[in-house]
């Protein structure tokens, strides 16, 4: 459960807007130390002018190398009449464990009244902080860089399964050396005399040949079948086959018929 607490609705809250190097900057900074001070000059009948100055413990929190940040800044102010916005806060309940669950504390901060943006002075140092972003930004991410040594290439170690089997496939049909002709047929022959059809997955693990080259002889001895019920399978021509036709046994009622007859 949820409170939402709205004592604070009432109060006009600004909204500031940085730039990032002074965001970075107090991200760094501990919580102990002064980041910067307002001043807020007021003119009558004219538009309150507000100046950041960041602190010289801010200003010392940078790394070697890096580019000093203009220490003075000015807000341009802007009233907020056509949105409706405000400043929330929330405080999670701190013992988690226990049986009643706490509720969460909802407060309403304020409604913002002000936008601020926060602008740099001209001067060298913002100048110089400006010259050197461009520089980063226009900079290629890819760069041309000299050698001078070789460089090792290395084989990724893991690849894809079906590229692995693929590999396998193809090396174990490049060791299948070509027998001879005469040895493929008599195998071929001896298998078409056990079945009628064969499809060429059986045929070549039976004979062991590179399909290719089974499938040369296959086409001189053989007929592929084009429609049912034997599509995609292999049979001898009519010339090469062999089989034993059945031969019809005599009764004793043929016999009796014969000698009648005679």
């Amino acid at each position: 459960m949820t409170e939402l607490d709205l004592s604070n609705t009432g109060r006009g809250v600004w909204l500031v807007k940085v730039p990032k190097y002074i965001a970075n900057k107090w991200e760094k900074a501990p919580g102990n130390i002064e980041v910067g001070k307002l001043k807020i000059s007021r003119v009558p009948g004219t538009r309150a002018k507000v100046q950041l100055s960041l602190s010289e413990a801010v200003l010392c929190l940078k790394d070697p190398g890096e580019q000093s940040i203009p220490k003075e800044h000015k807000l341009d102010v802007s009233n907020v009449n056509t949105q409706s916005l405000g400043v929330f806060s929330h405080i999670a309940p701190t013992n988690t464990d226990s049986v009643v669950p706490e509720t969460e504390n909802l407060y309403m901060e304020g409604r913002i009244v002000q936008k601020l943006e926060c602008r740099p002075n001209d001067d060298v140092t913002y100048y110089k902080l400006k010259s050197e972003s461009i520089k980063k930004a226009s900079m290629p991410q890819r760069q041309v860089q000299q050698l001078d040594r070789i460089v090792q290439n290395f084989k990724p170690v893991s690849d894809h399964p079906h590229n692995i089997d693929y590999q396998e496939r193809k090396k174990a049909e490049g060791k299948k050396a070509r027998d001879d002709k005469e040895a493929v047929l008599n195998m071929l022959f001896a298998a078409f005399e056990k079945h009628q059809y064969y499809n060429i997955k059986d045929l070549q693990k039976i004979t062991r040949q590179p399909i290719v080259y089974l499938k040369e002889i296959l086409k001189e001895v053989c007929n592929y079948n084009l429609r049912n019920p034997h599509k995609n399978m292999w049979e001898l021509k009519p010339e090469y086959r062999h089989y034993k036709q059945d031969v019809p046994v005599e009764t004793k009622e043929d016999k009796n018929s014969n000698s009648d007859t005679e």
